[in-house]
């Protein structure tokens, strides 16, 4: 589990294919692998990944082709900056909102607007998520957890302080780049209860919630 506060730009450094479509992704981040472990998790611009190995400030990960056809990240290439946060422990502050690190879809940046101390920054809503994001509602965008400031059918837009431009990767990618979209899961949540009845499948049988 993440809070969707970014601790550092990462770099990442190389991308070794392993066979099949899967491939194992190296990544520099002197704060995230200052106290990392083999098998703790680590979200790349929203994707939870699992540390495999530690050499020096630099920590390597497997990824599936499942991950890379759901996900941004088959776009990176070595010298691309990605946005890095450790998994958040009990004792953390909740600075963003709760997020799994599972990616829900990709969308691209549709527009950007500046302002004297912001920017207006506005992405394309995929069809299927566009039920779960709501005005003043948070929602993660490659890995950062933000407040969705204007929505329409197609598009949702966020407002952009100045430490987030210059310490993510929001502040970098261009119109019609892609980035990687989670919803806030406790909409899905509340979806499935109102759909369902109250009633929740529990190996093959029934429950009520």
């Amino acid at each position: 589990m993440f809070t969707g506060i970014v601790e550092e730009l990462g770099e990442l450094v190389r991308r070794d294919d392993t066979g099949g479509d899967s491939a194992l992704v190296a990544i520099r981040g002197p704060v995230v692998t200052s106290d990392a472990r083999h098998g703790d998790s680590i979200s790349v611009n929203g994707v939870c990944l699992t540390v495999v190995e530690i050499d020096g400030d630099t920590f390597t990960a497997d990824v599936m082709g499942e991950t890379f056809r759901r996900t941004a990240l088959g776009a990176l290439r070595p010298g691309d900056p990605v946005n890095l946060e450790r998994a958040a422990t009990l004792g953390s502050r909740l600075g963003g909102h709760l997020v799994q690190g599972h990616v829900d879809g990709v969308a691209e940046i549709v527009g950007r607007q500046p302002a004297e101390q912001w920017e207006t920054v506005t992405f394309g809503l995929p069809t299927e998520l566009a039920r779960y994001v709501v005005e003043k509602g948070s929602i993660t965008v490659d890995g950062v957890s933000l407040t969705v400031a204007g929505l329409t059918a197609q598009t949702f837009s966020v407002g952009l302080i100045p430490t987030t431009l210059a310490a993510t990767t929001l502040g970098r990618k261009g119109v019609g780049e892609p980035v990687n979209l989670e919803v806030d899961v406790l909409a899905k949540y509340v979806e499935r209860l109102l759909t369902t009845g109250g009633r929740l499948p529990v190996d093959g049988l029934e429950a009520v919630a």
